[in-house]
């Protein structure tokens, strides 16, 4: 294997042939190890998209010979479709702006379009890293930019159709079970019953909500940075360029970015990510409520409550034969917990703005995307591998109505609060149900009661 010696501009390192395409992609990777993580491929796929794009639009405004543009933009490409993955290998935790993965990114471009060109890996000639690659653009700019378009591909691509799938499979549940009467709860008590597909048509409506509020977070990330350059005045860049780059973009993403009304504020502030990271939460919060609810309902499944019963995905006791654990519903409250964490670095993140740039940008990066990404396998894998095979125990809802002193509450129409309240606590005291209390007392003709409270367990 042989080596060379390449210039930076911290000066020179020797470069094997067959290493990264160029001295400082080398040099960060040995020097700055801080966590082992580096950005993963949703990141890296909007990075090429940016620079591709840019590129184009470069060649187009006469700001790139043809040829020099034509491989800036093939190797652009291949770092989109991730075939350089291997050559991102800076750590997470870099200069807040991100401008070391920017750097990463101009130089593996123009390292990959200079072996298009010459057949030699790397170097600057050709092919400039900064005056080639990343002309018209500056860090400040470009990593805000690819958070954008990351982010909000991810939400439309991945999230909003895995929420849609669990709100389809939630809405069908509440159909079959809409005839299901179980006992209902509140403070963890027994209250009136309602129908195993009421409770199920509630969670439906949670994830129909989360599906809107999943759109509005990719809403708020549609204004990019684009075009600001160093400080938001857009030095060095040419006036048509940022609009013509993010209009390429919309296309190949499907969805509709735009420029920033106001770059200072889109490179100062982060307020756009900060708000999608609370629609992820919120979305986060609401399936941590459904996969609880579920995981209670089908406790058990003797001892337990088990109205519902959940499909048994693995064994789930290293010690007790037969115990199986709701492992979908637990895998959905630890992923939600997670994207709370995550929101709560990314607001963080989000008062690290000073002046006229965001230095927290590769932190929001890393937790905005993991946040959206697993909440769309979460949300994904519980629809097909828990909802999708619950089934109702309609003996053991209608058991727990007939045993629930909440029944009282059904007879107030006739004899009052009070006198209700009565029956009540003799039925808690004695072990008796509501329907054996009132007969004793006669408060009522025998008829009466079981037309009473057998249309409760019916429905009727």
């Amino acid at each position: 294997m042989g080596t060379r010696i390449e210039r930076d501009a911290v000066g020179a390192v020797e470069v094997p042939e067959d290493a990264y395409y160029g001295a400082q992609t080398q040099r960060a990777a040995e020097n700055f190890p801080v966590s082992g993580r580096t950005f993963g491929r949703p990141f890296i796929g909007a990075l090429g998209l940016v620079k591709e794009s840019s590129a184009i639009v470069n060649a187009e405004l006469g700001l790139l010979p043809p040829g020099i543009a034509a491989a800036i933009r093939d190797a652009a490409h291949e770092v989109a479709e991730g075939k350089l993955d291997a050559h991102f290998v800076l750590d997470v935790f870099q200069t807040g702006s991100g401008t070391s993965t920017n750097m990463n990114a101009n130089e593996v471009i123009a390292g990959r379009a200079n072996e298009m060109l010459t057949g030699r890996r790397g170097g600057k000639e050709p092919v400039h890293p900064n005056d080639h690659v990343n002309l018209g653009q500056s860090s400040n700019d470009v990593i805000p930019t690819v958070i954008h378009v990351a982010s909000a591909s991810l939400i439309v691509q991945r999230l909003i159709p895995a929420l849609e799938k669990l709100l389809t499979r939630l809405s069908d549940k509440a159909a079959e079970f809409g005839s299901v009467m179980k006992i209902g709860r509140t403070h963890l008590q027994d209250a009136v019953p309602v129908s195993l597909g009421e409770e199920f048509g509630g969670y439906a409506r949670q994830v129909e909500l989360g599906i809107q509020r999943s759109k509005k977070a990719a809403e708020a990330l549609s204004e990019v940075a684009l075009g600001g350059t160093a400080v938001g005045n857009g030095i060095n860049t040419h006036p048509e360029f940022a609009g013509r780059v993010i209009e390429l973009i919309s296309r190949k993403t499907g969805f509709n970015f735009r420029e920033a009304q106001n770059h200072f504020e889109a490179q100062a502030a982060q307020d756009s990510t900060v708000e999608a990271s609370g629609g992820m939460k919120t979305v986060a919060v609401s399936l941590i409520k459904i996969a609880n609810d579920i995981r209670l309902m089908a406790s058990g499944p003797r001892c337990g409550i088990g109205e519902i019963s959940i499909p048994a995905l693995q064994p789930g006791s290293s010690i007790m034969p037969g115990k199986v654990n709701p492992v979908m519903p637990e895998m959905v409250i630890q992923v939600a917990a997670q994207v709370i964490g995550n929101d709560a670095t990314i607001t963080f993140c989000g008062q690290g703005g000073y002046f006229e740039l965001n230095t927290m940008l590769p932190v929001i990066a890393l937790n905005l995307i993991e946040s959206i990404e697993i909440l769309a396998s979460a949300a994904g894998l519980f629809a097909e591998k828990c909802v999708a095979g619950i089934t109702a125990n309609p003996e053991r809802c209608r058991s727990y109505i007939e045993q629930s002193i909440a029944l009282s509450t059904y007879l107030v129409p006739y004899v009052g609060y009070d006198r209700a309240s009565e029956i009540s606590k003799e039925a808690f005291l004695t072990g008796k149900t509501i329907r054996e209390v009132a007969l004793e007392k006669a408060i009522l003709p025998g008829a009466m009661l079981d037309k009473i409270f057998d249309g409760i367990k019916s429905g009727k």
